[in-house]
């Protein structure tokens, strides 16, 4: 048996399939949002913490 006849077993596997959509946009909207309004100084301070042994 395919796995596509599994998911159509189980009820509102549409919805189940928006809801994650959603989220996963949501999110990558909100890390772009942050990314862009982030202070550009304190990025670099981050990005030089794992060679700043």
């Amino acid at each position: 048996m395919k796995f596509i006849h599994y998911l159509e077993k189980i009820k509102n596997v549409d919805l189940l399939g928006l809801i994650s959509l959603s989220i996963f946009f949501l999110f990558f909207a909100i890390m772009l949002t942050w990314v862009f309004r982030a202070n550009k100084q304190k990025l670099k301070e981050i990005g030089r913490i794992p060679l700043d042994h």
